[in-house]
């Protein structure tokens, strides 16, 4: 059956669920697929977006996340823009392609106006080389114009589960919280020109390989230029760790995003997909893995060292007590251990998108 499926052009919500829920060969079928489409479509290169996980302050407070406002426990900082701008040159003097500046949730003009000024301050500090994602949350249209006009060209906006009912059990009940307002903003993100990527947990509480089917179908729908899912994995200052009895084993959340990264690689063809750090919290070689199965994005963490342990959405996170050169070096062994070649001083951007561009 999965075969048979396979040879199709377009998937059907049946289809998905039979894919996603295919087990042993019929499962190696599906990779082994999804590893020929990247190799004939993007090739086996893998492209580097050097993370800055620059504030951990958030307004948000979704039922999932360790940062969440209501968590006091969390230590909150905000980098100096000194070493916001010594990280981006460090990317830009290893050759990374692009950076990603990350955030939690803030909406002010304050923020608007710093983050502005980062994005005008890293173009000058690279000749315009280096390319910037954003993932900063939801913001009005005229603060997406102005950060794209800034030097912004992708930015990232995961909508972490596109079934509105399962979607409002796992964030509050409130405005501050609204499902449409997210479709809403990632909308707003492709009518303005940004490279939109969004993206789901895989293995949440309440979720089902139904949900997963309709996340699928919400990209294609939506049409997006690049994705970053990984694996749910719980924290213990959060609301939903009381579910967790409840959650798929840590083996079937990493095989069913494994699974969700190969089918989005077969439906999506040419669009940019990461191999999140999340899937290295439970699998060493969980980010190999997916490379070799669909992911052409990684992002080394070059945040400085002080401040990754407090920007912990999930437990186990990864890579919090090295540096950027030991995550540079690391990456690049990963990336070879998958087969892959690092695409060095590169944007990488997502072909998809120029497609788009060209009609």
């Amino acid at each position: 059956m999965i075969e048979t499926i396979l040879q199709k052009g377009t998937f059907t919500r049946e289809d998905l669920i039979e894919l996603l829920n295919a087990e042993g060969e019929e499962r190696q079928l599906l990779l082994r697929r999804a590893a020929e489409v990247k190799e004939a479509e993007v090739g086996n290169v893998v492209y580097l977006r050097g993370l800055i996980e620059f504030s951990n302050r958030c307004a948000k407070n979704c039922l999932y996340c360790g940062i969440r406002y209501d968590n006091k426990s969390v230590h909150r900082y905000s980098v100096s823009d000194e070493e916001i701008l010594e990280a981006a040159k460090y990317a830009y003097g290893q050759r990374f392609g692009s950076i990603v500046l990350q955030s939690g949730e803030i909406v002010s003009p304050v923020f608007t106006e710093h983050v502005e000024r980062l994005l005008q301050e890293i173009k000058k500090l690279s000749d315009g080389e280096l390319g910037i994602t954003l993932s900063c949350g939801e913001q009005s249209e005229e603060t997406y114009r102005r950060w794209f006009k800034a030097g912004a060209h992708r930015y990232l906006l995961r909508i972490e589960s596109s079934t509105p009912e399962l979607y409002a059990k796992i964030h509050p009940n409130d405005e501050n919280h609204s499902y449409q307002h997210r479709v809403d903003c990632l909308m707003l993100l492709n009518k303005i020109g940004y490279q939109v990527g969004t993206g789901v947990m895989v293995g949440l509480p309440f979720q089902t390989v139904e949900h997963l089917a309709n996340d699928l179908l919400f990209m294609r729908d939506l049409d997006i230029d690049m994705c970053g899912m990984g694996p749910y994995i719980e924290h213990q200052e959060t609301p939903l760790y009381a579910y967790k009895e409840t959650l798929w084993p840590l083996q079937k959340r990493f095989d069913m995003t494994q699974n969700m990264v190969a089918i989005l690689r077969i439906m999506m063809k040419d669009i940019n997909i990461a191999a999140t750090t999340a899937l290295q919290a439970i699998d060493k070689l969980g980010r190999e893995k997916v490379i070799r199965t669909g992911a052409n994005i990684i992002m080394p963490n070059i945040t400085p060292g002080i401040y990754r342990n407090d920007y912990k959405l999930y437990e186990n996170k990864p890579c919090t007590d090295e540096n950027a050169d030991d995550c540079t070096r690391c990456i690049e062994v990963r990336v070879k251990l998958a087969d892959n070649e690092v695409g060095f001083a590169e944007w990488g951007d997502s072909k998809h998108y120029k497609k788009k561009k060209r009609k």
